[in-house]
């Protein structure tokens, strides 16, 4: 199963190719995207992404997790949420979002099983 193409991005809105829903933040694995709920977590911009965030892509498989961390990259992640990706075998990007999508975008292209987390806005 592939990670699905990610369509468009623009403040406050993502579309995953595939999928009728318009997200603000979205979660991607291969086969598959959801909204990111970040109520779900009590995630917030500080400290931000947490391990229970990734957990759900995580269990997925992949091998590498692209974070996007808004476009002015106001979204933290701590040095734990890294670690915490590390340990399972997963190479991380944490970039600005529209570079996480295209970098995402790129991955899922050649056929790796790549997936994400992505905050569409600050």
């Amino acid at each position: 199963m592939s990670s699905p193409e990610i369509a468009s991005l623009s403040w406050g809105q993502m579309k995953v190719k595939g999928c009728s829903t318009t997200y603000k933040d979205c979660k991607v694995w291969p086969g598959g995207s959801r909204t990111w709920d970040w109520r779900e977590t009590g995630t917030n911009h500080s400290p931000g992404v947490q391990p229970a965030d990734l957990e759900e892509v995580v269990k997925k498989g992949v091998k590498t997790m692209v974070i996007g961390r808004g476009m002015s990259e106001a979204l933290q992640v701590p040095r734990s949420t890294v670690d915490y990706l590390k340990k399972n075998g997963i190479d991380v990007l944490v970039l600005q979002t529209e570079k996480a999508v295209a970098e995402y975008n790129a991955l899922a292209a050649q056929g790796v099983k790549v997936g994400g987390v992505f905050h569409s806005t600050c």
